[in-house]
């Protein structure tokens, strides 16, 4: 198989025992959008941080693009390109200083830097804001902004943390096109997402993680087939109720799991089975038909949603600070 980013067995344990990353291994080929699918704390930010040499790896290793992340840290250095989760751009600069210094520091000369800088900009529809101050800029432009210092360099692979993290819908999708974009001129890519709809849209490949580790690999098709139906979820008055209905669906033959104070319900058609089951439903709150997706999947493998908390995005967070303290 031909890796462009290859993670071999990484462990990362943080002191006080924690272990974050819990051998996690995987391929990812040349060319392609591999995705760590997960919620908060389950190590995707740990996985990336250790791929791009920031953190070093309590044992195992990793090889981009043919360079050990532990043996040759600066080579990969000069090969990858990293959008973190947290913003890094200064907010008294301008869109184009932010960039123009991430070339120089890459050693460019000034004509070659500006030439990177404005190919990157406009690669990323920033030019036209280019002299704007970064904190005039919206948390979409701001995304956008991380990602065209991270190709001022031409990196072969790409690691984009949470990119649309706390973004509006129409600046999500945006972004959605330009990483598609980025994937034609042949950038390889890692993703890290808690959005199983942006996992679907743009992933060749996805790696469910949980707790720092991965328990699920495929393609989005392969992993929404593992279900094996659609879903009809009952939302019972609690744990208990929901533990009951079980009992009382399996007595009749349906295939139902408890999660909380709601019943999950597996059925090849959700049409044709509710009739069926109308008798069991007197005491439900709430009836909903889901159809198979990355999130019911991660749902089937853990025993809970996927997004059971929003995180506070830091675009929106230091502006909040910001208010207040003006």
């Amino acid at each position: 198989m031909d890796c462009a980013a290859e993670a071999r067995n990484l462990v990362k344990i943080y002191p006080g025992g924690v272990k974050a990353v819990d051998n996690v291994s995987f391929c990812i080929r040349k060319g392609e959008i591999y995705s760590l699918l997960g919620p908060n704390g389950a190590g995707k930010t740990t996985t990336v941080r250790m791929l791009s040499t920031l953190l070093k790896p309590t044992s195992g290793d990793a090889v981009i693009l043919g360079y050990s992340i532990v043996g040759e840290p600066d080579k990969v250095r000069r090969v990858v390109g990293v959008v973190p989760q947290d913003l890094t751009s200064d907010d008294e600069m301008t869109g184009w200083e932010s960039v123009y210094v991430q070339a120089r520091l890459y050693g460019y000369s000034k004509k070659e830097a500006e030439e990177r800088t404005r190919q990157a900009l406009e690669f990323m529809d920033l030019l036209n804001v280019a002299n704007r101050r970064v904190s005039t800029y919206s948390g979409g432009m701001r995304r956008r902004l991380e990602i065209a210092m991270s190709l001022v360099h031409d990196p072969e692979v790409l690691y984009l943390d949470e990119p649309t993290l706390g973004l509006d819908v129409q600046s999500r999708r945006h972004l959605w096109d330009l990483i598609r974009k980025l994937k034609s001129e042949g950038k390889t890519i890692l993703l890290t997402t808690h959005y199983m709809e942006e996992a679907e849209a743009l992933s060749d490949r996805v790696a469910i993680i949980d707790h720092g580790r991965i328990i699920a690999e495929g393609t989005p098709a392969e992993l929404i087939r593992r279900l094996g139906g659609e879903r009809i979820h009952l939302k019972t008055r609690g744990s208990e109720e929901a533990r009951k209905l079980v009992a009382r669906l399996a007595s009749a033959g349906f295939k139902a799991k408890a999660f909380g104070d709601t019943v999950v319900v597996t059925v090849e058609n959700a049409a044709r089975a509710l009739p069926e089951m109308a008798g069991f439903l007197s005491d439900v709150l709430e009836v909903r038909i889901i159809r198979p997706n990355l999130e019911e999947v991660f749902l089937e493998l853990t025993g809970r949603h996927l997004r059971e908390e929003e995180p506070i995005d830091s675009f929106r967070y230091r502006i909040m600070t910001r208010r207040i303290r003006g």
